[in-house]
């Protein structure tokens, strides 16, 4: 790997975050000649053009002879837009350099064969953790047939997430709130448990930065949602879906339905509640690939007992709410020791207003 080719596959990853792709990846590329960038272009839309053609587009003649750095596999099947790599030799680009191959396993390897077989000269694996990095909920879609969860949590220094009066607004400062509300607008879909939704009639929308507000989810096994709820009023604006167990009332569902509420039924666990494994299969079939859960303690413990939080993003406030306050942030289990405990590696710290935000991937001690 050169270390231009380094350079610019770094350009190509920093283009590709742009754009809201879902359920397709994140993607990046430019065109470059003589070591100069010529275009650039990302997937901004599922449905619209690839990252590639974008660049090739904007490059027009000089893509001829020049060199395309993209962060993933450029594809080689028909899907909502043509192959990629039909446009890369109708370019007639001279070399491609790519981030990191095609996870989906139904399409790997495709298209860098097609194009080494036309001739062109084609390097894989520059920057590629870091390409990698950029799909990561992507691949687990592809790979898993699951969304990548990330679990938020707001709590207190003393692990609190409400008073012992149930007062939670709120524990967390504004910009804490606005921080949680620009993580809400990067995921397909926000969840929280019913006990949320009964305690603190949530909207669970975009409010406080600019973007668009995601599927809003409801884990109520026995479809206790009120009809009076911020949720149910504004469900025919934006969608609400509540996962419920096979029993739960069709005289409920059909009062939900009547104001644009999904109801979709799922198995239940061991415990009675809404089997985690169940509800992810049937929201990835819905198209979610970044899910967001976002309380309360039960549900939480529910993901992280099961393994499927896989990012965690804690708030924390500098504020005690004692020993009488609601249950801590995660209600399960638990570890037997610290060591067995699931953590965050490379974590990092910041200071939002006044609370810390701690983020980063759960490692699971066995992973």
């Amino acid at each position: 790997m050169s270390e231009l080719d380094a350079k610019l596959m770094a350009k190509a990853l920093e283009v590709g975050r742009a754009g809201q792709p879902s359920p397709n990846p994140h993607v990046g590329a430019l065109v470059a000649k003589d070591g100069k960038v010529v275009s650039t272009g990302h997937h901004d839309r599922a449905g619209g053009d690839h990252a590639e053609v974008v660049a090739l587009k904007a490059a027009g003649a000089e893509a001829e002879g020049a060199t395309l750095y993209v962060t993933l596999e450029p594809c080689n099947h028909v899907g909502r837009t043509p192959p990629c790599t039909d446009a890369i030799l109708k370019a007639k680009i001279a070399r491609v350099v790519i981030g990191c191959a095609d996870p989906n396993p139904h399409v790997a390897g495709g298209g860098v064969k097609k194009l080494r077989d036309a001739g062109v000269e084609v390097v894989v694996g520059v920057e590629e953790a870091a390409a990698q990095s950029l799909i990561r909920a992507w691949t687990k879609f592809v790979t898993v047939g699951a969304p990548y969860v990330s679990l938020k949590l707001a709590l207190s220094l003393d692990g609190r997430i409400a008073t012992r009066t149930g007062a939670s607004k709120w524990v967390t400062g504004e910009n804490a709130r606005a921080k949680v509300h620009a993580l809400r607008s990067g995921h397909d879909a926000v969840a929280v448990g019913i006990g949320t939704a009964l305690a603190d009639d949530p909207r669970l929308t975009v409010r406080d930065v600019t973007g668009i507000s995601p599927l809003r989810v409801v884990f109520d096994t026995r479809l206790r949602l009120p009809l009076e709820s911020r949720l149910v009023a504004t469900a025919s604006k934006i969608p609400v879906l509540v996962l419920c167990g096979e029993d739960a009332p069709k005289s409920q569902e059909d009062a939900l339905g009547a104001f644009g509420v999904q109801v979709l039924r799922v198995d239940r666990s061991a415990e009675g509640r809404i089997d985690v494994a169940s509800a992810l299969v049937a929201l990835a079939e819905r198209g979610v690939v970044r899910l967001m859960v976002e309380g309360g303690a039960e549900l939480a413990g529910s993901f992280l007992a099961t393994r499927y939080a896989d990012e965690l993003h804690a708030f924390l406030a500098p504020i005690l709410l004692g020993p009488r306050g609601r249950p801590g942030a995660v209600d399960w289990a638990g570890p037997d020791s610290p060591q067995e405990a699931p953590r965050i590696l490379e974590p990092t710290w910041e200071l939002v207003g006044e609370d810390a935000y701690v983020h980063g991937r759960i490692h699971y001690r066995d992973q």
